[in-house]
């Protein structure tokens, strides 16, 4: 961790203002993240393009002999088990899995969800932790962490790239019990690579429902093919920049799917064109708006870059508008840029910072 002298500390109505140091009681790493979705680095995540291998059995994606990528899989609305424990079981149907790429900690898999709830397909990669194929773990529930890139992301997620290495990250910190092992689900965020054509993870009238697709297809998607832990406790949200803006707000519109988020040096302000002619729609999907409402009972870190004074300004008036019951706290990243290779220092205490605000796996 850095001095204590780059920290800033102060206490905001509804919403905390401190450093890492204050949540974490062991703490990793973690220098370097302007405001936006100009700074995005390394939109073009190498994995998209990958896909060698088909099918498997559920709750285990491991790849196959076929170079072609994995057919489209509708995923229907769980039903509701009967238990009444901890852990939910996979409900199917089953997806097919294609190998993404490997990594020291696993596969990266990738399948093309389509919704059952709001009609769009996009591509899904998912890792599992090494714990949940362990037979000691055979009916335990893991918690969910869902990750939205920077950029554009049609097509590709940051977080499959080896640029973000969240993966290896997770593994090593769960084996030393800092860290959950966590389910990662990576989702592309939007259809079309022009921002023009940006949806902002929300449901812009006429556009394709991809706030639907990623506020409900995707967590029963999730549900259907893997142990889980039941409810909301084990379910967070991270992004960066444009990730950022998706986690904040899909957190704040849905505190009954999801318990935490930590949003890296975003923006809270939706500006797609898109919106034009919608204020009253825009408005109802802004973070800067929802952070008012005091509807959430969400604990989130938000954090920004040292170094740039612009998005400092920006994250901090966010944080400062937080009404109870959510909890936003504040990091700054010392000589932080808005750049992927800041983003990756900031994956230790983050993972940490989740851990301590999810439920960690469960069993029955």
């Amino acid at each position: 961790m850095q001095p204590q002298s780059f920290r800033f500390r102060a206490v905001l109505t509804g919403a905390t203002v401190f450093t890492l140091a204050a949540a974490l009681a062991a703490c990793g790493s973690s220098d370097g993240g302007s405001a936006g979705k100009a700074g995005d680095a390394a939109k073009g995540g190498s994995s998209s393009a990958a896909a060698t291998g088909s099918s498997s059995a559920p709750g285990s994606p491991t790849a196959g002999s076929s170079s072609s990528a994995a057919a489209p899989t509708t995923t229907a609305p769980p039903a509701t088990p009967a238990s009444s424990g901890k852990v939910l079981m996979p409900t199917g149907p089953q997806a097919a899995f294609s190998k993404a790429r490997d990594t020291a900690a696993g596969q990266i898999t990738m399948t093309t969800l389509t919704g059952a709830k709001s009609g769009v397909t996009g591509k899904v990669w998912v890792w599992l932790p090494p714990e949940y194929n362990d037979p000691k773990y055979a009916k335990t529930g893991f918690p969910v962490l869902t990750l939205y890139a920077g950029g554009q992301s049609a097509g590709y997620n940051t977080w499959t790239d080896n640029q973000l290495p969240i993966q290896e990250v997770d593994a090593d910190l769960a084996k030393q019990g800092k860290a959950h092992p966590f389910i990662m689900i990576m989702p592309v965020q939007n259809l079309d690579s022009n921002e023009a054509k940006a949806l902002e993870c929300a449901d812009i009238p006429g556009q394709p429902k991809m706030g639907t697709w990623m506020a409900e297809d995707v967590p029963d998607f999730v549900r259907a093919n893997f142990r889980t832990v039941k409810g909301r406790d084990g379910w967070g949200l991270m992004g960066a920049s444009t990730g950022a803006f998706c986690s904040a707000k899909l957190a704040l519109q849905h505190p009954d799917k999801f318990k935490a988020a930590v949003p890296i040096d975003g923006y809270f302000t939706p500006d797609s064109p898109l919106w034009k002619g919608y204020e009253n729609d825009r408005q109802a999907n802004s973070p800067d708006l929802l952070v008012t409402q005091g509807k959430a009972d969400v604990r989130m870190l938000a954090t920004a870059g040292g170094a740039n004074a612009y998005e400092n300004k920006l994250v901090k008036a966010w944080v400062a508008k937080a009404a109870p019951p959510l909890t936003v706290e504040y990091y700054e990243q010392p000589g932080g840029k808005h750049l992927t290779s800041d983003f990756k220092k900031m994956i230790p205490d983050t993972l940490q910072w989740l851990s301590k605000n999810l439920e960690g796996p469960q069993s029955d």
